[in-house]
């Protein structure tokens, strides 16, 4: 890579020439922004069946958005994070570099499906193409993944949730203040949802 450039871009490994794929010793990979429970690395792992530690490239930072809890997990019973777009805001999260082979795996735990007919995303996230800055460099077309029908109001998140994201959060180093806001948005959240079922 020659180090005069600053911007990378995520290969899509179906145009890669054959001769390029059968000389590189890297496999066909991808760019992925992980925000929400992916952040941590020990529970990615729990999901595409292989240690992903060596995968991560490091804290990144995702300009026009922000976060909320506006998926209803059924899985988790609870609130899951998304993003939306937002100009004034931005969001803190893991920059992986994954193989391309995971790909499946990886839609498949962010509950990826399309309506044959219609050619439309009808699951709970779809994938959606972005660009992040990581460590001094910016990354182009990076996949995260968007909640398709999303809530009117945040849900809260039960302890579980809360617990692995904030752990994927310190774990992969983001700054200590986006870490804090995390935290106190997490437990307001909850605070918020305590107090109306005791209301």
């Amino acid at each position: 890579m020659n180090s005069d450039t600053d911007t990378i871009q995520s290969i899509d490994p179906i145009q890669w020439d054959e001769k390029f794929i059968s000389t590189s010793h890297a496999e066909p990979s991808f760019y992925y922004f992980a925000y929400g429970s992916c952040m941590c690395p020990v529970d990615l792992q729990r999901t595409l069946g292989e240690p992903t530690h060596s995968y991560v490239i490091g804290p990144a930072t995702l300009r026009g958005y922000r976060l909320g809890f506006y998926r209803h997990s059924r899985r988790r019973n609870c609130g899951a994070l998304d993003i939306v777009k937002d100009a004034n805001s931005s969001v803190e999260g893991v920059l992986y570099r994954l193989p391309w082979r995971l790909s499946d795996r990886l839609d498949e735990r962010e509950e990826v499906k399309i309506d044959p007919d219609k050619q439309v995303h009808i699951g709970g996230y779809r994938p959606e193409m972005i660009d992040v800055h990581s460590q001094g460099k910016d990354y182009q077309n990076v996949r995260t993944y968007m909640v398709i029908n999303k809530l009117t109001q945040e849900l809260a998140p039960n302890d579980w949730y809360f617990n692995v994201v904030l752990r994927g959060a310190v774990t992969c180093g983001l700054t200590q203040e986006y870490c804090w806001q995390l935290f106190n948005h997490m437990y307001n959240l909850q605070r918020q949802q305590v107090n109306y079922q005791n209301s």
